[in-house]
């Protein structure tokens, strides 16, 4: 690339994450990594690959051997299986866990021989990692307890191959970003697709509902408490501007950076995300009840919601987020500019642009 602009390696450049941060990378050369090119017309080198076939790691090395990036942000991720068609387990977790620890073989292999490293390799985990009920709101050290949705162990085992892998990484600063939930117009994921009732299925009958503009109602069990439980959410665009911050900083002085990241103020409940939503509400006798109909309504093929999501729907994950706010320091409420209410609320107007993908957070 002949720009003069430092060059940045950003795989799943197609998802919404990647469509979101591209328009704010205009200092740097970016090289987008998909299956599929992103619908821009910025400025992008795309390299068509497929993390989850071994051979992608060599292709990778040799990609950053003949381009020495000065960053890796790593977002390719099977997030939704129906919206990307990618229905097999096994090739959800090559391209999720293997793909992770082949990009960052890639990275490794390329410091070993060049004498001008990849300085720095970002990637988003989730709060699904550490599990659907906490006893407390999470910190970094808190331990990784995923279970039952694939995304979430997934995101738990990616988690952990950086960890584990962080310091092969010679002179890379390695950042691993567990936001909460995303928010905004563009974004969809299983928590806001309940909220908005959209019914996102691949069935005849679920597009013919979404032609009619037909909504389905929140689910809940009885019971006050799952009114009461508390989430948080970070605005896909705030995330994107921290990606942009740790770029342009100073490496850190130790080699592995974990942050929990979400939206400025106090988490919202269940109870009041459902009244921003102006979403109806039905409630169910228990969790049992609410799996029985979740199973029915994926089975049909009228919600992309898998049964397998119910306890990140039924439970309470908070985390503190007092890291981040060192981490930013002045600039916190320059990066991360939505409260947590702001930005969920954002994500219940009409977007123009950034169509939502399930590759890439």
């Amino acid at each position: 690339m002949a720009s003069g602009k430092p060059v940045v390696v950003v795989t799943g450049i197609a998802g919404n994450l990647g469509s979101r941060l591209l328009p704010l990378l205009e200092d740097y050369s970016v090289i987008g990594v998909d299956m599929r090119p992103p619908q821009t017309d910025l400025p992008i080198q795309f390299e068509k690959q497929d993390l989850g076939e071994e051979a992608s790691t060599r292709s990778l090395h040799e990609l950053l051997r003949d381009t020495r990036p000065v960053a890796v942000i790593h977002l390719a991720f099977v997030i939704d299986p129906v919206r990307t068609g990618v229905l097999d387990l096994e090739r959800m977790w090559q391209i999720n866990v293997a793909g992770t620890a082949r990009m960052m073989e890639a990275v490794t292999e390329t410091n070993r021989t060049s004498e001008t490293p990849v300085g720095k390799f970002v990637f988003p985990s989730s709060v699904a990692a550490y599990g659907s009920s906490l006893p407390a709101p999470a910190t970094e050290n808190s331990p990784l307890d995923a279970h039952t949705l694939p995304y979430a162990i997934h995101k738990k085992q990616s988690d952990e191959v950086v960890q584990q892998r962080a310091a092969a990484l010679r002179g890379c600063s390695v950042y691993i970003l567990r936001p909460h939930i995303f928010a905004g117009a563009s974004v969809e994921n299983y928590l806001l697709g309940a909220f908005r009732g959209t019914p996102n299925g691949k069935s005849e009958r679920a597009g013919k509902m979404r032609t009619e503009g037909k909504r389905l109602p929140c689910m809940l069990p009885s019971g006050q408490k799952y009114l009461d439980n508390k989430i948080q959410f970070v605005h896909v665009d705030d995330m994107a501007r921290l990606i942009v911050h740790i770029l342009k900083r100073d490496p850190e002085p130790q080699r592995l950076t974990i942050l929990n990241v979400a939206g400025r103020a106090e988490p919202l409940t269940f109870g009041r995300c459902i009244e921003i939503a102006q979403a109806g509400l039905v409630r169910v006798p228990g969790k049992w009840a609410m799996k029985i109909v979740l199973q029915y309504l994926w089975n049909r093929g009228i919600s992309a919601i898998p049964p397998e999501a119910l306890p990140y729907m039924t439970g309470e994950y908070i985390m503190n987020t007092d890291k981040l706010r060192g981490f930013l320091a002045g600039e916190y409420e320059t990066v991360i500019r939505y409260t947590i209410e702001s930005g969920f609320a954002d994500s219940f107007h009409q977007s123009g642009d950034g169509a939502a993908s399930a590759v890439g957070n």
